[in-house]
This record gives C-alpha cells, structure tokens and sequence, in this order.
C-alpha cells in the first residue's frame, strides 16, 4: 500500500497518545493530504528558504511548528493578506513544488514529556524534571484561554533542571553556546547562584513564567521570548525587595528548533523507510 501524507499524519497522531483536541492548530495549512508521501521535512517555521531546501531534499512534506502565514490564529486567517505580495508569492512557491504543510506544535507539546522540552533538554544536555500531568496541560490550555487561574499548575508547566553552582553570567554564555544563540539576553544579578533552571520555551504567557519563577526550587528561567513589561519588571522589582532570580532570553525560535529537530529522531521508527530530515530555519535577527 503506498502510504500518503495523511496516513502518516494519522500515524503520528496516534503515536503521541494524546487524546484528540476539540480545538487545535495542528491542522494541514496547504496542499493535498492524500498525495503519496515522498519525504518528510520537520522545521520550527516553514519559511520560504526552508520551503526551497525541502523541496530540493525530495520532500514533500513539512511539518512545522509555528504558523506558516504570520498569525497564531487556530483558523489560521489569511484574509488580511489577500493583497500582499509575500503572501502570494510564498504560497506560489509552495504550490509549485507540490508541498504539504502540517502544523505540529499543541499534540507535540501535549505529549508526555514534551517533545519540545526533550528536545531542548538533550541540546542542553540536562536531565528534566517531568513537568505537569497531561490532565494539568489540559487546564494549563484552559487557563491561557481565559480560565481559571491556579498558580501551581501554571507553575508546574515549566520543567526544571538541576545543575552544578554557577553564576547567572556563566549560565547565560553556556546557553548561548549549547544552543547556538546570537544573544542571550538576561534580567538578574551577574553573580546570581544557580542550581535551578525552569524551560519554558517558546512564548508563555507572562504569567506562566512568572509562576515558575515563583516556585521555590527554581532560581532562573530560560524562555523563548516574552512581553518586557511583564515578567522582566517584576524581576527587577524582586532584586530590589531581595528575593532576585535570573532570566535568560534567547530568542523563540532557537529556544524552540531543537525540540523539532528531535521530531525528525522521534518520526524515525513510526514512519520506517521514509526519509526524514531537519531543516533549522535558523534567528531570524541579528545583533550589532
């Protein structure tokens, strides 16, 4: 039987053990999801230069993570964009080369553990502590949603790492290093001591990374990117109370690429023969 893209979408879904969301992201964004798959490329962001090396690669389907057209809508709008020429001209490019494009990011974040946080975690080369039960995850999506606020549950959405004492500095040049940043941008004392880092990467909710760094065991968090007059002001205001803690920022798509480069690791055995590969889509910004 040739295996198609949507029997492969299937595969993995069943894979991850997550129960079927009623409302999600991970929907196809365009193309046939009844073409015979040919390869499968996974990436943070299909960007055009991903969609161009893919297509080169001899895939035909992409699997990202973030959205492909700029907004974070589940309905993935596009209305907005009818008239602009980087609109077309992406979805041109993809049209021509017979592309697929599949959003994995809720059900890969979903699953026990995180796909993303184990990605993170082995480019980091940290052990993590499991973060929130899948039941939590689901009210942690509630919560973003606009439900009940419970802070110890949001604070449970971060997994921790223990690591030897270092200072928040040094932390800060071994992160940029490990994982590959232009910068890293910090709140918090230099010399701040360690021994406890919270992941909550991509771009969480203010509060959400506040509550981990609420947590007692936790002495600094690494996070994607994050709104500067949340949780950056309130650690500012903590180190002139004297209770400081550390915050690294490191850019959402370098926090989050290489949990979907262990997507490409992870598909390996549930989709056997296929070619599957890792195209980083690399720090869309640059520093002077």
């Amino acid at each position: 039987m040739t295996l198609t893209v949507q029997n492969a979408i299937d595969t993995i879904l069943a894979s991850a053990g997550v129960p079927t969301l009623t409302r999600t992201a991970d929907t196809f964004k365009t193309g046939d999801p009844n073409a015979p798959l040919a390869g499968v490329v996974t990436t943070f962001i299909a960007t055009a230069d991903v969609i161009r090396r893919a297509a080169e690669a001899g895939a035909n389907l992409i699997i990202t993570h973030e959205p492909t057209y700029y907004t974070a809508e589940d309905t993935d709008d596009v209305a907005w964009l009818q008239d602009d020429p980087t609109y077309h001209a992406k979805r041109q490019l993809i049209d021509e080369h017979g592309l697929v494009i599949w959003r994995f990011h809720d059900y890969w974040h979903m699953m026990r553990p995180d796909g993303i946080l184990t990605g993170a975690a082995q480019q980091l080369g940290w052990t993590v502590d499991p973060p929130a039960s899948l039941d939590e995850a689901v009210r942690m999506v509630a919560m973003t949603a606009g439900g009940t606020w419970d802070k110890k549950i949001a604070g449970s959405a971060t997994g921790v790492a223990s690591i030897p004492a270092t200072s928040l500095a040094d932390l800060a040049r071994q992160v940029k290093e490990k994982l590959g940043a232009t910068s890293v941008r910090v709140v918090g004392p230099d010399d701040l001591v360690i021994r406890r880092v919270g992941l909550a990467l991509g771009a969480l909710p203010g509060k959400m990374t506040m509550a981990a760094l609420q947590r007692d065991d936790v002495d600094a968090v690494i996070c994607g990117e994050t709104r500067e007059w949340e949780t950056c002001e309130y650690l500012r205001d903590a180190a002139h109370f004297g209770h400081a803690k550390g915050l690294l920022v490191v850019g959402h798509a370098i926090s989050e690429e290489p949990g979907m480069a262990y997507l490409a690791e992870w598909l390996r055995p549930q989709l056997p023969g296929v070619d599957i590969t890792h195209i980083p889509c690399g720090d869309p910004f640059k520093t002077y």
